[in-house]
């Protein structure tokens, strides 16, 4: 079967891509090795953050601006609530550079941003205990995205424009032909297309090997852990997301969802795996609750027990800048990786840029930042 667009990988990235081609009225395939939205890969978990005042870079804004757009885009289409705008409270050390990032893009960009003493931010937010020597950055018109509902999403409106979505069927081979692309499945089937994209997450090096690119990729382990809450404190009415830098330690978190318990995860840190191993359940390795434990209690601490854990992946690239491109030689082949723990977010724009590169537009986001080249 000849198609005009195969996406290998329908999860975050791949199903907004395959969304757009269809809305263009280009036939398309997406081809996922589960059935997404799945718990395999790196999308799942239930809650997201967005940030614009973006503590990794302002060359990051435009591009979240975007996703923005799109994210409330999606919720006119479909009359999901997918994007909470609940607020998110940076703190840090002053003068870290995560949160000199913040300031500084929001200041750029002439982003909403409240800038707090700890003493004040301790007065608003009767859960938090930041220590006088520390800062704060409330960006208001931030909050949390829900990835499941968002990939369901951009599953129904895909299959309402006309793609066709395999799940459960793994791509074993890709060779790219003279001026199109043949994809091989763990099935046997074989299919063709004019240009295809790659967004297969923690598996990318492993096809990206065998087509002679070698990216330093790195898929590692991390987890994350719902907390009992006093839904005055901590609950999402009362209590923002928040983001936590000092140095090269980062925490993340979310206030209590739907009664859910405040969430938690160390962003740092993580140990390398193979992503078709058994991920070793939360809890079995040193730290996985012990860190969790002494950053709530130190910054959070009326939080009460640990309720649950769970383990997901991110798939790391040494500078943890993204890589959004098309393959050497092969400029009817892109690709999109490395979102290295903080991509979700961008992934409705993710999505459109790679349809405009598969139908040879120019993106409207400045992809040079993200250039598989810089690895090569």
């Amino acid at each position: 079967m000849h198609y005009d667009h195969i996406v290998v990988g329908a999860g975050s990235m791949g199903m907004a891509a395959g969304y757009f081609l269809a809305k263009e009225g280009r036939k398309t395939l997406l081809l996922d090795a589960f059935n997404p939205p799945h718990d395999k890969g790196s999308h799942h978990g239930e809650t997201r953050l967005i940030r614009f005042a973006y503590g990794e870079g302002a060359r990051y804004v435009p591009f979240v601006l975007r996703a923005k757009e799109l994210w409330e885009e999606l919720e006119t289409l479909t009359n999901k609530e997918i994007f909470l705008r609940v607020g998110v409270l940076n703190f840090s050390p002053e003068k870290d550079p995560y949160i000199e990032n913040v300031i500084q893009s929001a200041h750029q960009y002439h982003l909403p941003l409240e800038q707090l003493t700890a003493l004040e931010a301790n007065q608003r937010w009767a859960g938090l205990n930041l220590p006088k020597d520390m800062i704060a950055c409330f960006e208001p018109t931030s909050g949390v995205l829900m990835p499941e509902k968002i990939i369901e999403a951009y599953y129904e409106l895909a299959k309402d424009a006309g793609a066709e979505i395999i799940g459960s069927n793994r791509v074993v081979q890709i060779e790219p032909k003279q001026d199109y692309v043949e994809v091989t499945t763990e099935n046997g089937e074989k299919y063709t297309a004019n240009s295809l994209i790659l967004s297969a997450g923690a598996w990318a090096k492993q096809i990206l090997d065998s087509l002679g690119v070698n990216l330093p990729l790195t898929p590692i382990r991390k987890t994350f852990a719902w907390y009992e809450a006093d839904e005055a404190i901590y609950g999402d009415d009362q209590f923002p997301g928040f983001a936590y830098s000092n140095g090269s330690v980062s925490y993340y978190g979310f206030p209590s969802i739907n009664g859910a318990g405040l969430k938690v995860g160390r962003h740092d840190l993580g140990e390398e795996i193979n992503p078709d191993d058994e991920k070793i359940p939360f809890g079995e390795v040193p730290g996985d609750q012990e860190d969790l434990d002494q950053f709530l209690k130190t910054f959070l601490p009326k939080t009460g027990k640990i309720k649950y854990g769970k383990v997901c992946m991110y798939t790391m690239t040494p500078d943890s800048d993204f890589v959004i491109d098309t393959l050497p030689n092969y400029p009817n082949i892109a690709i999109a990786c490395g979102f290295s723990g903080h991509g979700f977010k961008f992934s409705s724009a993710v999505g459109e840029v790679l349809k405009d590169m598969a139908l040879g537009n120019s993106p409207r986001i400045d992809l040079s930042p993200f250039s598989l080249r810089r690895f090569l």
